[in-house]
């Protein structure tokens, strides 16, 4: 699968995503990967509070073109999980 180009983002997004990059890689939570490596990358979406404070998340709306979609339940199986929920309360 060609990779994306990423999404336009202004100087003080891609500031902010680079520091949070940054210190993911410090604490070996992601690594870096070579050119040649295929893997499904997300796009990185940074959302900055008004308290300066922001988060680093993953934007997987591609992923929805790879995702099955759940299978419908049987009436038998709707009502035997109805039944065994009740019972958790």
């Amino acid at each position: 699968m060609p990779r994306r180009p990423p999404y336009p983002a202004s100087l003080g997004t891609r500031k902010g995503i680079e520091k949070h990059i940054n210190e993911l890689l410090e604490l070996d939570v992601i690594r870096k990967i070579g050119h040649n490596e295929i893997v499904e990358i997300t796009t990185p979406v940074l959302i900055t509070w008004h308290d300066g404070k922001s988060r680093l998340c993953g934007d997987l709306r591609a992923l929805n073109n790879y995702t099955k979609a759940d299978r419908k339940l049987t009436d038998s199986e709707a009502r035997y999980g109805a039944t065994q929920t009740e019972c958790l309360y």
